[in-house]
């Protein structure tokens, strides 16, 4: 069997996107290099294009931005504001409307976009609900050379690792061999 060309954790849309240029070794290498490997990674992920493909250096940008928040939100860190407005600037590209619609005998509003949202926006809509969310928390994986992040929404906060079958299990099998104590 054939390892994946993207690591997708499947935790956050965004999370998937700043790992392309992350890691489980020293150098990994940056897979997004140009705009065929985002139409790989977008079909990965199941996004259509729509033919409105970014271009690549807009999408290595809102990756830097991104990745400083990742980074920021590990440390335990306020959000940087370019990184708040990078999302913004995404989300804002969106139209549609709020619309009132009857839920389970209720009223409630809810905002309804003309059109799917592009791969960058909804890379953006992932960043901001995950920021929304006050029961996630954003880590880097512990595993020894590993630097991939993940959303951590276990109970009591305490998931170490980005995969417990790849990350853990090397872990675990170096505390057995005394390497780790």
């Amino acid at each position: 069997m054939t390892e994946p060309e993207f690591t997708l954790l499947g935790d956050a849309l965004w999370l998937d996107f700043i790992n392309t240029a992350r890691g489980r070794g020293p150098a990994p290498p940056d897979l997004l290099p140009d705009e065929a490997a985002l139409l790989r990674w977008s079909a990965a992920q199941s996004i259509d294009l729509n033919g409105r493909q970014p271009p690549l250096p807009l999408v290595l940008q809102l990756r830097e931005r991104l990745t400083a928040l990742a980074e920021a939100l590990h440390a335990g860190f306020q959000p940087p504001a370019a990184s708040i407005a990078a999302i913004n600037e995404q989300l804002a590209q969106g139209g549609g409307c709020h619309q009132l619609t009857r839920i389970s005998g209720g009223w409630q509003l809810r905002f309804a976009p003309e059109r799917r949202p592009d791969v960058l926006q909804a890379i953006a809509q992932s960043a901001a609900a995950s920021l929304a969310n006050s029961l996630g928390f954003v880590r880097r994986c512990a595993g020894e050379g590993c630097s991939l992040f993940f959303s951590d929404d276990t109970p009591n906060q305490t998931r170490l690792w980005c995969s417990v079958t790849i990350c853990g299990q090397e872990m675990k099998v170096e505390r057995r061999r005394g390497l780790l104590r």
